[in-house]
């Protein structure tokens, strides 16, 4: 049996286009030099993911990272806190980016370079962050009510709709996930939405998007919610406005330095809770760069719910004491 205070490692093959097992061993020396001793599990299933859990944290765990994307540190989640509210509160959880979009650690400012991701990790400290969970009907389930969690950010509309063409794509590159946006504005139609923030009336009409933001990047890079804090008990709401594909296609330039914020056809708001749903059926969902499909959506914040790595230097996203 592993000693205490180590740390369980979880790889995803399949991310960094089938290069992650390839780009963990190649630091994994540097690592355990930095972390002591390591608990390595490649898992390529979901499903088998709350058992490598639940044995590393009965053995003393006090660590879990990801080793993948966005999707990789959504699933490892799922499966950490649907397991046991023990080990959720007990494990800190980190990440090391190697996936397509990586844009919760590039929220946390943690460094793209590995070697310099892995000190990163060493100086790390657990933190108390939020975590966000949607509930919704899913067409696909006979309508059942479906509950997943999500770390960074969750939306409803095109974004959804970009996952699905990103998912499909042969090969990924730094430029995959613009080009998979660009191609799905040139056809997406916005849908008529309803939206309530802490049981009060946001917006009605239609909307291209609507995040709801623990972290503060999403789709590689486009900062959809630069004030987004990870400890506020809050998520921040940034909804875009249904408006001519010229117009919309112009604003996505605006998307990258957060200049968005300050456009009269994009609605910003903080609240515990948002409830978004559509006479026209089904909303298209991204949950952490995960698609999904589904009515009557409600995202929650849980303030507190989860432990995170974080560097002393990344306090900035932090609410101050």
């Amino acid at each position: 049996m592993a000693s205490p205070n180590f740390t369980l490692i979880i790889v995803n093959p399949s991310a960094a286009g089938g290069k992650a097992e390839r780009i963990f061993e190649s630091i994994k020396g540097r690592l355990r030099e930095e972390l002591g001793e390591l608990i390595v599990a490649v898992s390529r299933r979901p499903e088998d993911l709350a058992g490598h859990i639940d044995s590393a944290f009965a053995a003393g765990a006090e660590r879990l990272i990801a080793v993948g994307g966005d999707g990789t540190n959504h699933a490892v989640i799922n499966a950490l806190v649907n397991r046991s509210d023990e080990a959720a509160v007990s494990m800190a959880f980190g990440s090391l980016p190697v996936g397509t979009g990586s844009d919760w650690a590039r929220g946390l400012g943690m460094p793209a370079d590995l070697d310099t991701a892995v000190d990163w990790l060493a100086r790390a400290q657990p933190t108390a962050c939020d975590l966000g969970r949607a509930e919704y009907s899913d067409p696909k389930q006979g309508g059942r009510r479906v509950r997943r969690f999500f770390l960074n950010i969750a939306s409803a509309g095109v974004s959804g709709e970009v996952d699905a063409r990103v998912n499909r794509a042969r090969r990924r590159t730094s430029a995959t996930f613009l080009r998979a946006t660009v191609a799905t504005l040139l056809k997406y139609r916005p849908q008529p939405v309803v939206v309530d923030c802490d049981g009060e009336r946001f917006y009605e009409g239609s909307s291209y998007l609507l995040a709801a933001a623990n972290g503060r990047y999403f789709g590689r890079g486009m900062w959809i919610a630069p004030n987004a804090l990870i400890n506020d008990g809050l998520l921040d709401i940034v909804l875009v406005e249904g408006m001519p594909r010229l117009r919309i296609l112009l604003a996505l330039q605006t998307v990258f330095s957060g200049r968005q914020l300050s456009r009269k056809d994009v609605h910003c708001h903080r609240a515990a809770s948002i409830r978004v749903r559509s006479e026209e059926g089904p909303l298209s969902l991204d949950l952490d760069g995960e698609e999904a499909c589904g009515q009557d959506v409600q995202f929650t914040v849980l303030p507190g719910a989860i432990k995170i790595l974080l560097h002393p230097a990344a306090d900035k996203i932090l609410k101050k004491a």
